[in-house]
């Protein structure tokens, strides 16, 4: 089987009659000219996605995905996404990977053509980098102020902060300053000296026998890796909490990951330039967990 395959997708209205669903995509040659020269994705990344992991031909978190890519399409005013459709799509997609391995489907709804009055979609499956030494021996990180303060999210919904949206460029060049400083990754700090989130990626700390997380409200992306490893944790017993986290806490705590869907469980060995001790056994059991997730 081939280790990229891809689709285009006529995104349908919610209640289409499910006769017409395996119609409204087919596969095409990846990298074969797909995407119109005024589609808004491009020029404006005027659009959302999700990448969900396949782990050995299963597909990790589909619904809390679908239901993000519901909720980032409501919060950029996208038309409601057929879910049954892009169950689908996903499905076939996955069905065409290879079954031994991890790979990726990113699904994507564009506004569509300008002026943007009918959305076009498209879903990608593409294999992993292998990314076991970053969860074995840990990733350094560096912290970048996002150059809003900790409200921001709430008093300005129009930044879309909760929305996994295309506008990725900053994201982007923050991993590019990360590795220009000599690591690994980055975490957003807000202006006033809030932990808020990874680049692609949220941030988990264990302070003693408590696993913290920033919370949505905190103008972060509600990730579908972080809510599974607090659902593993708190059926192992373990103490997870929502709060808001400063930085002296980040550098001080007795464990940090950055977790996402294809990465996994990353453990945070470095911040700014001070070592942070490794909980090897948590990550271990983290990523196992992980690595077998089935819906």
């Amino acid at each position: 089987m081939p280790e990229t395959v891809s689709f285009l997708v006529d995104p349908l209205p919610v209640g289409t009659s499910a006769e017409f669903l395996e119609s409204s995509f087919r596969e095409i040659e990846p990298g074969s000219p797909a995407l119109a020269v005024n589609d808004l994705a491009p020029h404006r990344g005027d659009g959302v996605f999700e990448t969900l992991a396949i782990v050995d031909g299963r597909v990790n978190d589909l619904e809390p995905h679908l239901a993000r890519l519901a909720n980032s399409a409501r919060l950029t005013d996208l038309p409601e996404p057929n879910l049954d459709q892009w169950r689908l799509v996903i499905r076939r997609a996955a069905e065409r990977a290879p079954a031994d391995g991890q790979f990726s489907v990113k699904i994507v709804v564009s506004r569509g053509v300008d002026p943007g009055t009918v959305p076009t979609g498209w879903a990608h499956v593409a294999s992993v980098p292998d990314f076991s030494r970053e969860r074995s021996h840990g990733i350094r990180v560096v912290t970048l102020d996002r150059g809003i303060d900790r409200g921001a999210g709430e008093r300005a919904p129009w930044l879309l902060l909760g929305a996994k949206t295309l506008s990725y460029a900053p994201n982007m060049a923050a991993i590019r300053e990360a590795k220009r400083r000599g690591v690994d990754d980055a975490v957003f700090v807000s202006s006033d000296g809030f932990v808020l989130e990874g680049p692609t990626s949220n941030v988990l700390v264990r302070l003693g026998d408590v696993v913290v997380t920033p919370p949505p409200a905190a103008g972060i992306l509600h990730g579908t890796t972080q809510r599974r490893v607090f659902a593993f944790l708190e059926s192992l017993g373990r103490r997870v909490a929502y709060r808001d986290l400063t930085l002296d806490e980040l550098r001080g705590a007795d464990a940090a990951w950055l977790v996402s869907s294809v990465r996994m469980a990353a453990p945070v060995i470095e911040v700014d330039g001070h070592p942070l001790g490794a909980d090897a056994a948590m990550t271990a059991e983290i990523n196992d967990h992980l690595l077998g997730a089935n819906d």
